[in-house]
């Protein structure tokens, strides 16, 4: 397999990207296209099969096209991208739901009453505080009942790819075992569908995929998509893993203890750990099964961190003609001179709530300002917030995998370009936290399990370790950290305590 080419597509919520790399981890190309999407009302958010479909295989296509004569030595494809969300499709692959991902919010009533009964289910079976394809069926089942008879397979958007990229059968839909976690109605632990949530809600299994791991050889591209791409036909589609989970994998973050800080619009920590055990104390994380079978990573996300940030540099600090990130670095060059804690303010930045411990009503809030404060108070209190929230599910991860420590944190994504919060989360934390050397783990997680799926890798950990190394890291303070902790206590505090007072606000905001 000398010079052999390996394609990712990432199936991104506004676009898709493919890359295709060598098997010494080089990017020679990438492509990206727009995905289009329609919000017809509050809480509306779909994308059509036809139109993802189509935006996939115009991405692909972008990437055949730049490769030329190279093109011939792609020998496989795998998958990546979004992890939450639901789409039924009826036994010819035509799109009966459209995609719903999780900014898709109409199955919410529907969430709220499953939590009500299923809850401790969710989390001791399911893995998951809050789960998506459970509560999407049954909205779905309600409200659109004619056609709820035509859908053949319930599928996460990957798995609608695959099959209509090989032409595959309607029975050998797939779903691989990191995404099962967000369905609600998977068991985890045993890499199979749970009877007992499945029959709770009254969803028949033969309507679910088959869970594969992530290196599995799903189907070949058809003759069909082979000429619309301008790829050979034949070339083996490989069922990927879900973009958190194969950042892990790309990012090298694949043995015990291994941590990974995913600074992006969904900052996320996973740790690498042997098993699933529940934080029923206080549901801090999920769980996502590696793409190591029989490994997973528990998984605490700060919902939207990113999209906030971005928010509050837009709407406060960004002036006419200055681009977004000149106004992000000067916003962050006056937080870092600032001392911990802000000189008594302190914020919540959950603006669309909290969803480890799974709490909607929450909302965003800064308080202890006084004529003091200025705009880099405000940004610095939602960036320490994060780091608070992080810094608690490590200690629900600590408390419920005693026999090994975590370990050193890698960082990723868009935020970790930034030395003073990486600073700031290894102080709050107090673990050592450092950059690497790529910046597109996710998809190069994605291109490392199709070369495994067709032998040119060999071991998954040893592989993914092979191309990673260290760049700049960052000590913790341990007097910062005792600093640290007061306002982490704290902020514990206010999650818990100022919880009636949101819900009271949305209470009187309904009846206006």
């Amino acid at each position: 397999m000398a010079n052999t080419l390996l394609m990712a597509v990432d199936l991104g919520t506004s676009f898709i990207k493919t890359g295709v790399y060598t098997e010494s981890g080089v990017c020679v190309t990438e492509a990206m296209e727009p995905v289009k999407d329609y919000r017809p009302g509050p809480g509306v958010f779909i994308q059509k099969g036809e139109e993802l479909f189509a935006s996939v295989v115009n991405c692909m296509r972008k990437s055949a096209e730049a490769l030329g004569g190279q093109a011939e030595a792609v020998e496989a494809i795998a998958f990546t991208g979004q992890m939450a969300g639901f789409m039924g499709v009826d036994r010819d692959w035509n799109d009966i739901t459209t995609w719903s991902c999780s900014l898709d919010t109409r199955y919410m009533p529907y969430a709220d009453r499953q939590m009500e009964t299923l809850k401790d289910k969710f989390l001791a079976v399911g893995g998951t505080n809050f789960p998506q394809m459970a509560p999407k069926y049954e909205w779905f089942q309600s409200e659109f009942p004619e056609a709820s008879k035509k859908i053949a397979k319930y599928l996460m958007i990957s798995g609608y790819i695959i099959g209509r990229l090989g032409e595959l059968d309607i029975e050998d839909a797939v779903i691989d075992r990191s995404y099962t976690a967000w369905t609600g109605v998977a068991d985890v632990n045993n890499d199979r569908w749970s009877d007992e949530i499945c029959g709770a809600i009254g969803l028949d299994q033969k309507r679910l995929p088959r869970i594969v791991n992530s290196n599995t050889l799903c189907g070949k591209l058809s003759a069909a998509a082979a000429d619309a791409i301008g790829l050979r036909a034949g070339i083996a589609l490989v069922s990927g893993a879900g973009d958190k989970v194969a950042g892990c994998l790309g990012s090298g973050a694949v043995e015990l203890g291994d941590v990974v800080f995913e600074a992006s619009s969904y900052g996320q920590i996973s740790a690498c750990v042997p098993e699933y055990r529940p934080d029923f104390e206080h549901g801090r994380f999920d769980v996502l099964a590696s793409a190591v079978p029989g490994e997973f990573y528990a998984v605490h996300f700060a919902a939207g961190s990113g999209i906030t940030l971005d928010w509050f540099v837009n709407t406060f600090a960004r002036r006419d003609g200055e681009s977004l990130g000149d106004a992000f670095r000067a916003l962050n060059q006056k937080a870092a001179a600032l001392s911990p804690g802000c000189d008594g303010l302190m914020g919540i930045g959950l603006l669309g709530g909290s969803s480890m411990p799974s709490d909607g009503a929450l909302r965003g809030m800064w308080m202890g300002h006084g004529w003091s404060h200025r705009i880099e108070h405000f940004y610095r209190a939602l960036l320490e917030s994060y780091s608070y929230d992080f810094a608690l599910c490590f200690e629900s991860i600590d408390r419920l995998y005693p026999e090994f420590a975590a370990g050193a944190v890698r960082a990723i994504g868009g935020g970790a370009k930034d030395p003073a919060w990486m600073q700031m989360n290894a102080d709050v934390t107090a673990r050592p936290y450092f950059t690497i050397n790529r910046n597109d783990c996710a998809m190069w997680g994605a291109a490392i399990l199709a070369g495994n799926a067709i032998g040119l890798f060999g071991d998954l950990k040893a592989t993914a370790k092979k191309h990673i190394h260290r760049e700049t890291e960052f000590t913790p303070n341990l007097e910062m950290h005792r600093t640290y902790q007061k306002y982490v206590r704290l902020y514990a505090d206010y999650l818990t305590e100022l919880g009636g007072f949101y819900q009271r606000i949305q209470q009187i905001n309904r009846q206006t």
